[in-house]
């Protein structure tokens, strides 16, 4: 027997497989204001588990296939329309095409709660492997172009002058936000994804002094949100995914306590 062979152990590295990617990028989700962002994307993963139940395609590669397309779609939107009204548009039709599109799918049981809420107990040694992957995926990116975005992120204008193109930088956070979501529906499911981005970021960033230091320790509050929450519905029997959620707000709030 091995230490993968424990559901438990699988699910607590699928939770901080996540966290390890999402963290980082909430807290550019946090610094940008694109927190109903987030949402449409996440939302957009149902339409993206239609897609790969009537093509026959993986899960992961289907929402990751939608998710991309509505962060372009987000990214190139008209600018005669608000940010918020495309981002309700697209968020809300994504969701309700994906949830009919799953109803006239013959042959097909689906138990659609599992994409919305997650099923972090029932993740497998390949879900692991693709969770994991994405993750170093989208930490590479975010190293990769950390000072570009985070000097986009302070001021476009001052970005220009260093030579930066802040729409592209927009793209990049846009599709890393793509590959999280397509990541993190099984583990945390679609309506709780955002959650996970904004919340650990948000209790770091009164306890953090430079950006850097706010990552990490978004990170980490996330782990201990994954290892707390999967706790709390072992004991007290309560579903997994929301669970990781609320411990997580309980930090937040501790944290917002600690701060004044």
């Amino acid at each position: 027997m091995t230490l993968l062979d424990s559901f438990l152990v699988r699910a607590a590295l699928a939770g901080v497989g996540v966290v390890f990617a999402a963290a980082p990028l909430g807290c550019f989700v946090v610094w940008r204001r694109m927190a109903f962002f987030g949402d449409a994307t996440a939302h957009a993963a149902i339409l993206g588990v239609a897609l790969a139940l009537a093509t026959n395609l993986p899960v992961f590669a289907g929402v990751l296939l939608v998710a991309l397309a509505m962060a372009l779609f987000i990214n190139w939107r008209n600018d005669q329309q608000s940010v918020d009204t495309a981002l309700g548009v697209a968020a809300h039709s994504a969701l309700a095409a994906g949830l009919v599109a799953i109803s006239f799918i013959d042959g097909v049981r689906l138990d659609v709660e599992a994409f919305l809420f997650g099923d972090i107990l029932a993740v497998g040694r390949i879900d692991l492997a693709v969770i994991w992957l994405g993750a170093l995926m989208v930490v590479g990116l975010l190293a990769w172009r950390w000072q570009a975005l985070l000097t986009a992120t302070l001021n476009d204008d001052l970005a220009a002058a260093a030579g930066i193109d802040p729409k592209r930088e927009q793209l990049v956070l846009t599709l890393a936000l793509a590959l999280v979501v397509a990541v993190a529906i099984k583990v945390v499911g679609a309506l709780l994804i955002s959650a996970m981005l904004i919340i650990p970021a948000a209790a770091a960033r009164p306890l953090a002094k430079t950006p850097e230091r706010m990552s990490l320790l978004a990170t980490a509050i996330g782990a201990v949100s994954v290892i707390g929450g999967l706790g709390s519905a072992w004991f007290l029997d309560t579903p997994a995914g929301p669970s990781i959620v609320c411990f997580a707000t309980i930090i937040f709030f501790g944290a917002s306590a600690l701060r004044r």
